[in-house]
């Protein structure tokens, strides 16, 4: 495929897309020591209260919807979170009712969200040319054991480079990621939506190889124009149960 040498479609006047998409939401939550303080079967009580109504919301709705939920524990990895949960759906508004049930639960009384993201997949400009990048236009996710996930801001001045300049910088930033097969990227967007431009999660089994391959990265061109990248966040996938018996 060419590279689009009119990304802002000022030239082509392009109608704008309004095919169905999907939204992720990653939100994050942190636990008040007092509930640890609570008798254990009132601990039980309002975990297994909890953990219906965030299922719910996965089995109550009907399959168009679109609705997948992933967990994740963050105790012992994090300080200022405890766990994330992982929503996809077709509606943003969805994710409203997600929170909603949440809120009515009486666990959420002892939990505060410190960080929120929201974006919206769609397929990448920079990938669509080359062969077998794996980046459609749905997200599968959830693969690996971990996810590493980090909300991310270009530069001004990357917006200020032709075309060509950014399509080389971005085949020498796929090229260099090419050898770790071990590590699934999910990039999403935010303009507009949310404070960042991007939601970058990657899956893998293999901390190791997401560490090398971001220290590889560091060294490709296209790493120059990166504004913002933090904060990071290592996630360790476990079913919901699991996760909130880590909370205590």
């Amino acid at each position: 495929m060419m590279v689009d040498l009119d990304p802002s479609g000022q030239v082509t006047q392009r109608e704008p897309d309004r095919a169905q998409r999907q939204f992720l939401n990653y939100a994050f939550f942190k636990l008040d020591p007092s509930f640890r303080r609570l008798p254990q079967a009132e601990r039980e009580e309002l975990k297994a209260e909890f953990l219906a109504a965030a299922g719910g919301w996965v089995t109550d709705a009907p399959a168009e919807a679109g609705h997948i939920q992933r967990s994740y524990s963050l105790v012992g990895v994090r300080g200022d979170v405890d766990f994330m949960l992982w929503r996809i759906a077709f509606d943003v508004r969805d994710f409203q009712d997600a929170q909603a049930r949440l809120n009515r639960t009486r666990l959420m009384g002892y939990l505060t969200q410190p960080y929120h993201f929201v974006s919206m997949n769609k397929r990448s400009q920079y990938v669509n040319r080359v062969e077998g990048s794996g980046h459609g236009l749905e997200i599968l996710p959830g693969q690996g054991k971990f996810l590493f996930i980090y909300p991310f801001v270009k530069t001004r001045a990357w917006y200020d480079l032709t075309p060509m300049a950014r399509q080389g910088m971005m085949d020498e930033h796929i090229y260099a990621s090419g050898p770790f097969k071990g590590v699934r990227i999910n990039t999403s967007y935010s303009y507009g939506i949310d404070d960042q431009e991007f939601v970058v999660s990657f899956d893998s089994d293999h901390p190791q190889e997401f560490v090398d391959l971001v220290h590889r990265l560091r060294y490709t061109e296209a790493s120059m124009y990166t504004l913002q990248d933090t904060p990071m966040f290592t996630c360790v996938k476990k079913d919901l149960g699991g996760v909130l018996n880590d909370l205590g």
